[in-house]
């Protein structure tokens, strides 16, 4: 007879080892089955919008591989003129730093989110927010630069006319979903202040009473967004 294991407070029986595992698999029963749908559903769009981000880096990838027109120099584009020199890539390198730390302050959210901690939750999504807008005010900053200095979709004066499609449309993407972020850390935030996730009031986005899930929903979407960058700065500002 095959050894079974208990799970879930003895409430489901499973066979060990190998067969347990096939089990899982053949009847889908672990994959989703801790899992709310609200968190099941923001895995299933991280996972879409991976592909759409890839689809993008592999396109820019693509198009800087393929033209026989010399590249623009990264250092030399995104250079901010400081005291009299051209200093390169100070302003990403701060932007980049916003962002990660961004993604502390996150973290840090749902942790005193699910010690029920409603005031500092609040305090640390705000931050993460403040951090969040920060970052998309230098990046239209760092769109207005290029855009003056003569950079359009079509044509640079740098080199490669594809260097502006490829950046305007991956970083204002991404821009978006900041934007985004940035807008719902300040919609969940203001939940979490209210106690709307203590007293189970009705509303958008507000779970069981107690339950401060959508605090940690919140924060895998940022993680996702922060670490996309991270691929943004690597090609685009590294290369």
């Amino acid at each position: 007879m095959a050894q079974t294991i208990e799970t879930h407070g003895g409430a489901d029986l499973r066979p060990a080892g190998l067969r347990g595992v096939a089990a899982d698999f053949s009847s889908d029963q672990r994959a989703f089955k801790t899992a709310s749908w609200g968190k099941a559903m923001m895995w299933i769009f991280l996972l879409s919008d991976t592909f759409v981000f890839g689809c993008f880096l592999i396109a820019y990838m693509t198009a800087r591989m393929s033209t026989p027109v010399p590249w623009p120099n990264p250092s030399e584009v995104f250079a901010l003129h400081i005291g009299g020199a051209d200093v390169p890539l100070i302003l990403i390198a701060i932007m980049t730093f916003v962002l990660i730390s961004s993604s502390g302050t996150m973290a840090m959210a749902v942790n005193f989110g699910y010690r029920r901690d409603r005031r500092v939750t609040a305090i640390l999504m705000l931050l993460t927010a403040l951090l969040g807008a920060t970052f998309v005010s230098m990046q239209a900053f760092e769109w207005t630069k290029l855009i003056t200095e003569g950079v359009r979709p079509w044509e640079n004066p740098w080199g490669a006319a594809q260097f502006g499609s490829t950046f305007f449309m991956i970083t204002g993407f991404h821009g978006t979903h900041v934007t985004i972020g940035v807008i719902f850390l300040l919609i969940i935030a203001r939940k979490v202040w209210r106690g709307d996730f203590d007293v189970e009031r009705r509303g958008f986005f507000t779970s069981r009473k107690g339950r401060y899930e959508a605090v940690e929903i919140m924060g895998l979407y940022w993680h996702f967004v922060d670490l996309v960058w991270v691929f943004i700065f690597a090609f685009f500002y590294l290369w």
